[in-house]
């Protein structure tokens, strides 16, 4: 049976240090997707449209998982990645304080074995056993290309993310970069390393990554 580590392969993308942020060229990626947006008066956590978004995303990729695992022909095991959002919005500036505005990709990377064919029969065993849904109607698979990014561990409760944000901005200027984030049509990047239905609030672990470009 091959393995594919993608959490060994994309280390430098996935656990970046929590001290410093650092600069890094994210490449094309493979990622199955799903659109929403925070209903009015609601935020993240409190979403029914986020929480069905983000239990199809992992419905679907642990199908996919032990699909492949289990097939007869070229059997293939992976890590079933983390969790990921980008976040944006198209009204105004974007504040992380003022959440029902805020539109979102979520998105799992799948490794390149997931063709669009698997990630179809995949589709079909998972509405077999759970029936078709409004999110697994909308999950697509397809490819991510951030580029150039600034990225960092955040440590704690999202809302503390705001201070984080600003170091990394911070570190940009200091590095002749600019935030792409916001007027320049960038998506505030989080990749969600802890569980907050498990962890305690100040040990969350989520990665904080924004497009950047040259001043």
């Amino acid at each position: 049976m091959r393995t594919i580590d993608l959490k060994r392969t994309y280390a430098h993308l996935y656990r970046p240090p929590a001290k410093v942020p650092s600069v890094v060229d994210v490449p094309e990626l493979r990622f199955i997707m799903i659109d929403g947006a925070v209903e009015e008066g609601g935020e993240p956590g409190t979403s029914p449209g986020f929480q069905a978004a983000t239990e199809a995303l992992y419905g679907i990729s642990y199908t996919l998982k032990f699909m492949l695992k289990k097939r007869q022909h070229d059997p293939v095991d992976y890590p079933v990645m983390a969790l990921e959002g980008l976040w944006w919005v198209e009204d105004g500036r974007f504040d992380i304080s003022v959440k029902d505005n805020w539109k979102y990709t979520l998105m799992i990377m799948q490794p390149d074995v997931v063709t669009r064919e698997i990630f179809a029969a995949g589709l079909a065993e998972l509405e077999r056993k759970r029936g078709s849904s409004p999110a697994l109607e909308h999950l697509r698979i397809g490819s991510f290309t951030e580029g150039l990014s600034v990225q960092v561990l955040h440590v704690g409760p999202y809302a503390e993310e705001p201070a984080t944000v600003e170091r990394m901005q911070a570190f940009m200027k200091a590095n002749g970069l600019r935030d792409l984030v916001g007027s320049s049509g960038g998506k505030h990047h989080e990749i969600y390393l802890g569980d907050p239905r498990r962890a305690a609030p100040e040990k969350l672990k989520t990665v904080l990554r924004h497009p950047a470009a040259p001043l």
